[in-house]
């Protein structure tokens, strides 16, 4: 594994994300067409274990809870762990409410802090990044990221964290060859020039970059990664899906190797998705597969000529007409 920095802290370059672990509500079942539990979750913990993967990405949201109890279940209080969670503020809540949503968070995963902390959506900033101080001053968490935020935004954040002698040390939006709207906005090279590190979500379109589904072989039907990427959006990807593998073999590596490769050369850090041990071995391998900078221009322009660009229902606001 290659490492790069989180403030004082190393960390891999490449993050786990939990979103299809667990059933239930906002659950792997609901988005993904999975039903992944406890059991079929170990080997893969622990083969990302081996690999040198030890910051793992979840959220309350993700089953109600489900995805953060199996990794407490199956971290029993590691210490090399590093855990990073979310808050979804709601309209009405109290301030305390942030408190309180870590708190549990923290008992689910079995531990007394999270190494980064994030305030999922822009609602009401000057509130709940102020609700973000006292925790920080704890050690609660000693990390604290935004997502979905716009560039306003992320810099509204981070004036308020500086005021109070911290600073917004992560951002994390959607980021992927298909949809590069953080790079387009000047959020990335904010990053840069603040030394905040940009965590990459969506690096595979659910599995769209990856080139294991096609027009006669699509994601699962009912689940929201089926209605982004119906047979039709898939068969307009397919140009740049043979581009990857014609580059990945320059490099031994397949197209979902190359998607992370690309977010890395890019400066971040991806949150990719990983639910079987071979899956865990082939994107951790991504971290040593440094692409050209011709290689990284033949596979924008391909993708900007998809004609693709699917923001997340959540985002449709931080998507530039």
């Amino acid at each position: 594994m290659k490492y790069t920095m989180l403030g004082t802290t190393k960390i891999p370059q490449i993050a786990v994300g939990t979103w299809s672990w667990g059933t239930g509500p906002m659950g792997g079942s609901q988005i993904f067409g999975s039903h992944l539990q406890e059991t079929d979750l170990k080997p893969v913990f622990d083969r990302a274990l081996q690999m040198g993967c030890t910051l793992w990405d979840t959220a309350p949201v993700y089953g109600m809870g489900a995805a953060e109890t199996i990794l407490g279940h199956l971290g029993h209080g590691n210490p090399a762990l590093q855990l990073s969670t979310d808050f979804l503020p709601v309209a009405l809540q109290r301030q305390c409410a942030m408190e309180r949503s870590l708190d549990r968070s923290l008992y689910r995963m079995g531990t007394d802090h999270a190494e980064l902390f994030w305030i999922h959506a822009p609602r009401n900033i000057a509130k709940w990044t102020r609700a973000l101080i006292p925790l920080l001053a704890s050690g609660k968490l000693r990390y604290a990221g935004v997502c979905n935020h716009t560039l306003s935004e992320i810099k509204a954040a981070d004036r308020i964290l500086r005021q109070a002698g911290f600073r917004l040390a992560a951002v994390q939006n959607h980021y992927s060859l298909l949809y590069r709207v953080p790079e387009e906005t000047g959020i990335l090279q904010w990053c840069r020039q603040n030394g905040a590190v940009f965590f990459a979500n969506m690096v595979l379109e659910q599995g769209a970059l990856t080139a294991r589904y096609t027009p006669t072989q699509p994601m699962p039907k009912r689940t929201r990664r089926g209605r982004a990427y119906p047979p039709m959006v898939l068969k307009r990807l397919e140009p740049l899906l043979s581009l990857m593998e014609r580059i990945g073999q320059k490099h031994r590596a397949d197209a979902a190797q190359i998607a992370i490769a690309w977010a890395i050369a890019k400066g971040t850090v991806p949150i990719v998705g990983m639910t079987k041990p071979h899956q865990v071995c082939s994107d951790a391998l991504a971290v040593h597969i440094r692409l050209t900078r011709d290689e990284i221009t033949q596979l924008e322009q391909e993708a900007d000529r998809t004609g693709v660009k699917i923001p997340g229902p959540w985002e449709k606001e931080l998507c530039p007409q």
